[in-house]
């Protein structure tokens, strides 16, 4: 298929895809940016609200495995369409949500719309680009997706000053009827040559076991529960997943094809990239409650904060090549995780006191060291996988992805609440020093993910770099 894609085709392909990451990444930096508005109107305390970003990012893990399933059976453009579609509305009704429980269903449906529409991109990125256009095809595709954390905290901040939190739902409306027209001129329409059923045993596993274990960690930071509940629901949900890993290995069929983690180079992405991603993934939710809560600052204040990490990342797409032509996947990824580590226990340094060129600094590192984590992870792992794989290694991917961000993102603020223990939210400086101890622990754990890294060779995705390059 890739060989039979058209130019225009490979020059418009890229820009329908980022349009839509373009849209999930600013609704989520806008949501992050607003917590402690939503809060307050809502009467709840911050920490709680997690729920509002971690059900989204549940409803992502939960729902991408059968996206490709979706894709192969029903076509790419359908699939990519329909989940704009749903996407959109579910923003509307996150906008006209009066209570908690009520955004949380709509971060679910949303979150089951996204689901389904940077994975089947991806798909569709994969099967038009070959393997020497891919690195550079990614990264393009990233580019103008940064816009959106870059507009998202400063646009939202301002939303949320001047106007309400519910306002910030609503922006995805334009971009999305944007993204459907895009899509219905230029997302070619991939379909499996052979159909396979739907695994719907594996997806009652797999599912059940993920959102169960997803839950324990909610619960965990929002209310006291007796160990021995807490070991039982952990059996299930471990049993779940371990029967979900016996089933894949024995259906003709499975919803996610674990046999490709044999693939060296996908294996070490995919679950080396898990373990990095559990260290960064509470950032976004733990930076603004530093910033507005630790710090005093207005909600557009801290927009701006997040700006320069946006920036640098924006910045390291044109470099990333190079670097990777230069130094080798092995050596960015060591590397480039240990700096990571560093960059975020910088934070446990910064207070009321601090120099906002100080601030500024961090997340400039920050974002440039991330960005080029990111390409690095999220490339080679296609390294070697052949074209027909291509479907359901991307659903693997993203799946473990989303998933790495969810309990990263709880366990951030675990890791917060169980440092502040029974002192109030309210307590200026108990908080701070609460999220100084968190930011520590991610970094520790970040910087200890770099090992899993040492087993790729000098030599993978040697062509793939330099090729891009």
């Amino acid at each position: 298929m890739t060989s039979s894609a058209s130019s225009s085709t490979k020059r418009y392909l890229p820009w329908v895809v980022a349009t839509t990451l373009f849209m999930e990444q600013l609704d989520s930096t806008i949501v992050n940016t607003a917590i402690p508005s939503m809060a307050a109107s809502l009467h709840v305390t911050p920490l709680s609200l997690k729920a509002v970003v971690t059900s989204y990012i549940l409803s992502l893990a939960v729902a991408i495995p059968i996206s490709g399933w979706m894709a192969d059976r029903y076509g790419t453009r359908r699939v990519f369409m329909s989940a704009i579609t749903i996407f959109t509305i579910a923003s509307v009704l996150c906008g006209l949500s009066v209570n908690s429980p009520m955004l949380v269903a709509a971060r679910l449906l949303q979150g089951l719309g996204a689901a389904m529409m940077m994975p089947v991109g991806r798909i569709a990125i994969i099967r038009t680009f070959p393997k020497a256009e891919l690195l550079a095809a990614m990264n393009f595709v990233i580019i103008p997706a940064l816009i959106g954390p870059l507009l998202g905290p400063t646009v939202g901040g301002l939303i949320v000053h001047w106007l309400s939190w519910r306002e910030i739902f609503f922006i995805n409306v334009p971009v999305g009827l944007a993204a459907v027209y895009l899509a219905w001129r230029h997302l070619p329409d991939y379909r499996a040559e052979v159909q396979r059923p739907l695994d719907l045993i594996g997806l009652v596993l797999f599912g059940t076991g993920v959102a169960l274990l997803s839950w324990l960690l909610e619960v965990f930071g929002e209310h006291k529960i007796d160990p021995t509940s807490a070991a039982v629901l952990l059996l299930i949900s471990c049993s779940l997943l371990a029967a979900y890993g016996w089933h894949a290995s024995q259906a003709p069929y499975p919803l996610l094809r674990l046999a490709l983690l044999r693939v060296r180079t996908f294996r070490v992405s995919v679950l080396g990239g898990f373990v990095t991603r559990l260290g960064i993934g509470g950032l976004p939710f733990l930076l603004p409650l530093l910033y507005q809560l630790g710090l005093g600052l207005p909600a557009w204040q801290s927009g701006l904060l997040m700006m320069p990490s946006a920036a640098a990342a924006m910045g390291m797409k044109f470099i990333s090549t190079r670097v990777l032509a230069r130094f080798g996947y092995r050596h960015v990824l060591i590397v480039n995780t240990l700096l990571i580590g560093c960059t975020i226990a910088m934070y446990t340094f910064v207070g009321p006191g601090t120099p906002l060129y100080a601030i500024v600094a961090i997340g400039l590192c920050l974002g440039f060291f991330n960005s080029l984590q990111f390409s690095s992870m999220n490339s080679i792992a296609y390294a070697d996988i052949e074209g027909a794989d291509s479907s359901m290694a991307s659903t693997i991917a993203s799946s473990l992805q989303q998933l790495s961000m969810s309990f990263g993102l709880a366990c951030g603020s675990l890791i917060a609440g169980w440092y502040l223990g029974d002192l109030p939210q309210t307590d200026k400086v108990a908080l701070t020093s609460a999220l100084h101890h968190a930011f520590f622990t991610l970094a520790v754990l970040t910087a200890l993910s770099s090992l899993t890294f040492w087993t790729l060779r000098r030599s993978d995705g040697e062509g793939l770099a330099k090729n891009a390059a």
